[in-house]
């Protein structure tokens, strides 16, 4: 694939990146317990935003969301999953040709950034982790907004600040592993690249609308 074809590439986290092997999932459930002293619903991952797992909790327990809680819940989030990602109890790992796709578009001087699910400090704790922080200057988070269709502007326009120019939704490729990564780029008016390394095979994604779709991030 020429990546060198567009101007601006956005990337998923988990799934696309990255495999936490439940380091996250684990986070959220501990804190969940721990703030609201009760068992939470079923988490849905794939794909979802951080603000709007929250909102699903505080649905479950018929809270109102405020944003003292708010705050409150991503601080406790954010301290179990840097604690779970350094335990060493979860096999987290970078996924297969991650690091190469990566350093290829920096010497293609292609600009890079993250369109993610996950708040702002959680992203940056799981790229940190994984020694890929250097690579996203900016992006746009699952705090900023609870919907993900609404991100892709966000980071459009994020990457715009940081490179001191104007980005082309139609010259940006979004990178992710769900169909909200495809709903997503079609939303802002960006091409999408599916990689089915998270929870959907190469067929789903593909029935999903996804411009490119590979078995990984291997080229």
């Amino acid at each position: 694939m020429d990546f060198s074809s567009y101007e601006l590439i956005l990337y998923d986290i988990d799934g696309t990146l990255v495999d936490t092997a439940g380091a996250g999932m684990a986070a959220l459930i501990e804190t969940a317990e721990s703030v609201f002293h009760a068992p939470g619903p079923s988490l849905d991952l794939a794909g979802s935003t951080d603000l709007g797992i929250l909102q699903n909790i505080l649905d479950h327990h018929g809270r109102s969301f405020h944003s003292a809680e708010r705050d409150e819940f991503f601080l406790r989030y954010h301290g179990h999953l840097q604690s779970n990602l350094y335990s060493g109890k979860y096999p987290a790992r970078i996924l297969p040709g991650v690091a190469d796709c990566l350093e290829r578009c920096r010497t293609e001087g292609v600009a890079t950034g993250l369109l993610t699910g996950n708040t702002r400090e959680g992203a940056l704790i799981k790229v940190t982790h994984f020694g890929l922080e250097h690579y996203f200057p900016f992006g746009a988070y699952g705090d900023d907004f609870a919907d993900r269709n609404l991100l892709g502007p966000v980071a459009l326009a994020r990457a715009g600040v940081f490179h001191q120019r104007a980005f082309a939704a139609s010259r940006t490729l979004v990178v992710g592993d769900t169909p909200k990564d495809i709903n997503c780029a079609r939303a802002m008016g960006a091409h999408c690249l599916a990689v089915a390394t998270g929870q959907f095979s190469a067929d789903a994604l593909r029935s999903h609308g996804a411009d490119f779709v590979r078995e990984s991030l291997l080229f």
